[in-house]
């Protein structure tokens, strides 16, 4: 699954990276520039950290159905005390 960004948060991280290359790096790109790494980041390097974070949620999702017996159960037929005998009149 390609990661894409909406229009603000493209916005946004445009504005973020020139910032970035501004301040760490002393270099200044044109705005062509800044959204070709922008482009580059989001093809080369977001699919590296989306699938960590989808191996990271499986974890702990797996980790939430293994005590879901645990946490969910509920004891049956528990009204009658064991070894309580039937009364007849």
């Amino acid at each position: 699954m390609a990661v894409e960004f909406s229009a603000v948060t493209r916005k946004h991280a445009i504005a973020s990276l020139r910032r970035y290359t501004d301040e760490e790096l002393d270099v200044e790109l044109s705005d062509i520039q800044v959204a070709s790494l922008l482009n580059f980041m989001l093809k080369e390097i977001a699919p590296a950290i989306y699938n960590k974070a989808v191996i990271d949620a499986q974890a702990f999702l797996q980790g939430r159905l293994a005590d879901l017996e645990a946490t969910c159960y509920e004891p049956e037929f528990v009204y009658w005390p064991k070894g309580a005998k039937v009364r007849r009149k």
